[in-house]
């Protein structure tokens, strides 16, 4: 499925976050996945989107861990995991996320993602329903996904994006400029992209081979739909779903559509934030998300 792993050799000691935090790895599929797991209970899985990283769950680090077990993965292919060559289509990555969760003897676990994410705990969800407790889609990935996109930037990396080598090249030398810019198109909240946050995203963007998994997710982008999009009102498990008021990548609207399809959601708007509402309204975002765990299974409350 993957090969030609590119471990990066130069993992700092600890995850840079709001505090310094420790990180795990583990080996799935002979390849090097970093992760957080702190707490006890029953297992929480926080999954970033694309181009993301654990710090896209910061402040969902510690908010749970007082009842729950709470896993935050860099996927494979992102942050401090490997990035081998590899097609990264969606079922790919379905069964390497399963493999994960077997090597962390996880049997079932609430999943929890952010835009490509959320796509891939409801790909969990409808290739593995026995390994899924219940979902929360945080500004998730929607049928008709291509359609769906409102943000110019992300269109012209869908449809117009440079050779490979030219990004890279690009990433190199106008980084910093390019970070920023990306960071205000999906955070509403522009008094948050600090030098910092813009330090610590670009490092991210630097860090090993990112770029080529990143192309091989948008070469697979078609399967999403062919494969889950046009399935997804066959999930069953009980769904929380959260939007950004402002989300520029998927409006309002979009999310709205994906809540239609699902039989057993709940759905709610998170005030002033756009793509990343988990980061920029942290604590509204873990309230509901703390009721959500505290009040499943909601699954005899349909969807009307």
């Amino acid at each position: 499925m993957f090969g030609g792993c590119t471990t990066s050799s130069s993992r700092p000691l600890f995850l840079e976050w709001v505090h310094r935090i420790p990180y795990h790895t583990v080996t799935v599929n002979h390849h090097s996945i970093v992760y957080s797991d702190v707490g006890s209970g029953p297992p929480v899985i926080f999954i970033h989107g694309f181009g993301g990283t654990m710090w896209n769950w910061e402040y969902q680090h510690g908010a749970f861990t007082q009842n729950h077990r709470v896993i935050i993965p860099d996927l494979l292919g992102s942050g401090l995991s490997d990035k081998p060559q590899g097609p990264y289509s969606p079922s790919d990555l379905v069964h390497f996320f399963h493999a994960f969760m077997d090597a962390l003897h996880i049997p079932k676990a609430v999943l929890i993602g952010n835009s490509m994410g959320a796509g891939l705990a409801m790909a969990m969800a409808m290739d593995y329903p026995e390994r899924v407790e219940s979902l929360v889609l945080i500004s998730g990935l929607p049928p008709n996904l291509k359609e769906s996109v409102a943000s110019q930037k992300y269109q012209q990396f869908l449809h117009h994006r440079p050779p490979l080598w030219l990004a890279k090249m690009g990433n190199w030398f106008a980084g910093r400029s390019a970070t920023e810019a990306l960071l205000q198109e999906i955070v509403f909240r522009q008094e948050l992209i600090t030098p910092l946050v813009i330090e610590r995203s670009f490092q991210n963007r630097q860090r090993g081979n990112l770029l080529a998994p990143l192309y091989a997710l948008l070469d697979n982008i078609d399967k999403w739909e062919s494969q889950y999009g046009a399935r997804i009102s066959q999930i069953r498990h009980p769904t929380l779903i959260l939007w950004g008021e402002h989300d520029q990548v998927f409006p309002v609207p979009v999310g709205e559509r994906l809540y239609n399809q699902l039989p057993h959601a709940i759905w709610n708007i998170i005030p002033n934030a756009g793509h990343l509402p988990q980061w920029e309204q942290p604590e509204v975002v873990n309230q509901a998300i703390r009721r959500f765990l505290n009040e499943s299974p909601i699954s005899a409350s349909p969807n009307p």
